[in-house]
Order: structure tokens, then sequence, then C-alpha cells
């Protein structure tokens, strides 16, 4: 008979255990790993890399910095693949004059808060961001959305669609509006996660009634 299914701790860095029993050193629960003061992330949010670096935030959103007047926040039970990026806001040129160039950013008297592009970046909860999806700067993007691979997310994205290409479009929603107001108002991700653990089945047949009243 198999085990009865619980969650990894959701404190452990390597959260994928092989058959062998070593981990799989190049997925990370991010909230283990980040350590930076606008890089805000949720529990069993996890993240993929061939190449697994040091800095996980740097390698992530290399242009969030710790003095970036921007954030970017990522709900709970995110999917990260290799190669996704996060474009912050510090990235951005100012673009109302006559040119692009960042002549402030030379100029040690002028340069302290400036920043032309303060828009907020929020990735929802339960989100899969395929391989080298890349995410622009202010983007929004719902609960339970899948990015397709190699696509460039900008703007608001809607609960439980499925975008791809540059610039990512809807492909369809994944679920009916009922079902999806049904999820919103569970707030699964929020639960204890040994009932979280209990909900596996119903999660994975796609069975909101039956994830219902499993609820707190």
């Amino acid at each position: 008979m198999p085990a009865r299914f619980s969650l990894p701790d959701a404190a452990r860095r390597h959260p994928i255990t092989l058959p062998d029993g070593s981990p799989h050193v190049g997925t990370v629960h991010l909230k283990a790993v980040i350590d930076h003061p606008r890089f805000v992330v949720g529990d069993y949010t996890y993240a993929s890399d061939f190449d697994p670096p040091e800095d996980w935030a740097a390698r992530l959103a290399p242009y969030l910095f710790p003095f970036s007047q921007e954030s970017l926040s990522i709900g709970k039970f995110c999917q990260i693949a290799h190669g996704v990026r996060f474009i912050g806001s510090s990235a951005n040129h100012a673009m109302d004059g006559l040119t692009t160039y960042p002549f402030t950013v030379f100029d040690p008297d002028a340069m302290t808060g400036y920043q032309p592009d303060t828009r907020d970046t929020t990735i929802g909860h339960d989100v899969w961001l395929g391989y080298g999806a890349m995410v622009l700067p202010g983007a929004r993007i719902g609960n339970g959305v899948i990015v397709g691979a190699g696509s460039v997310v900008r703007g608001a994205i809607p609960n439980y669609a499925i975008v791809t290409g540059n610039p990512a479009k809807v492909v369809r929603m994944r679920l009916s509006e009922d079902v999806i107001a049904r999820l919103n108002a569970l707030a699964w991700w929020d639960w204890p996660a040994e009932r979280i653990a209990a909900a596996r089945p119903a999660l994975e047949a796609g069975d909101v009634g039956a994830l219902e009243r499993l609820a707190p």
C-alpha cells in the first residue's frame, strides 16, 4: 500500500527527492533561497534551472536591485521553468524625452532616487511559467495562469488563462467562469499543508465540488 502523501517541508531548499534518495539540486523552493528586500515569494513556489545559480534572485530578476523602487511578488505553489526572467521596472529607460540614453545613471549627484518606471510586478498563486518565458515590467498575472514557453508577458492576464506568444495573448481559458470564481473563493493555496495534501485527488482530477467539501 503506498505511503500517505504529504507535502515537502516548505522551508526545504530542494523539494524533490530522486528515486535514489538524492535531492534534485536544480529545483529549489524559492522562499528558502531568496533573501532580497524587493522580492516576495510564497510557500511551495519552486524554480528549476539546468545550471543552478548561487543567487536565484539575480538569475530570475537581474534588474531588481535592493535599492529598486518596485517589487516583484510571486504567490504560492507557482512553478517556474528554466530560463524564465522577470524584467523589473528598474530596467526601463525614460521615454518622454528626445533620447532614451540614461544620462542620469552616470551622474552621482542626480542618481539617488532616480527611476523612470516604478510599477510592481505581481504573479498570482498556482501559476506555471514555461521554459524561457519573459515577464515585462508591471505585468499582473492572475491565479492559475499557464504561460507558454518563450512567451513575453505584459499587462494584466486574467485568472486561469493560457497565454502564449510575443506579446502573450490568451489562447483559451482553462476553466469556466463559475469554477474560476469558486476556486478563488476557496483559495486552497492558503489551506494548512495537511489539508492540501488530502485534497490532492480533487485538485488533480479537476473536481471543484470535492475540493469544496474538503474546505476548512
